[in-house]
């Protein structure tokens, strides 16, 4: 549906752009667009590289082991079909870390690791796990205390106080992973019976 809606967004501009005289500012608009884009990839870049960094070094040390064990009983609780798979579970511990600090772009390829961990002891192939389906709902809610992206973007846009996202961020992931997590719990109740 995008890959229609956007190139008829940009014909209907460039028509009304030539229709009401405006081709220069049409043109600048795409320029400072350009630069613009550039400038927040540059900045965003720099803040995945800082992060992922430092995952990796999280992922070479023991922190990787005392995460896993403070997350445990979270774990246990959300995930009680992967009782036996450790790999699994310190894959799922590192995902939610990257996604509290904010990292998604750095707790996407955790994720995917996590999913195909569990996607090893799956007998139905087609079909997800229980812990499967948490764990998406859980990904995509996100639960953030750091938003390093957001706070990146609103940075370098020049928000005069780009920090200030923060509590509101806060708020609305708990209570995105707090639902999440309710609904998924009962339509696997409900599913099981």
């Amino acid at each position: 549906m995008l890959n229609i809606l956007w190139p008829v967004f940009i014909v209907i501009s460039f028509l009304y752009a030539l229709f009401s005289g405006n081709v220069d500012k049409l043109n600048e608009s795409i320029f400072q667009s350009v630069s613009d884009a550039v400038q927040l990839s540059i900045t965003l870049l720099g803040t995945i590289c800082l992060w992922n960094g430092i995952m990796e070094i999280v992922k070479k040390t023991t922190l990787i082991n005392k995460l896993t064990k403070m997350l445990n009983p979270i774990i246990k609780y959300l995930f009680p079909d992967l009782r036996n798979n450790e790999q699994a579970k310190a894959e799922i511990s590192m995902n939610i870390v990257a996604n509290i600090l904010g990292l998604g772009n750095a707790a996407t390829p955790l994720g995917l690791k996590a999913m195909k961990t569990m996607q090893k002891e799956n007998l139905k192939k087609d079909v997800l796990t229980d812990s499967m389906a948490i764990f998406i709902v859980m990904n995509t809610a996100s639960l953030q205390l750091i938003p390093t992206n957001v706070i990146a973007i609103r940075s370098s846009l020049d928000s005069q106080n780009p920090t200030t996202i923060i509590f509101p961020v806060w708020i609305a992931t708990v209570i995105a992973a707090i639902v999440g997590i309710i609904a998924i719990k009962i339509i696997i109740r409900r599913v099981k019976q």
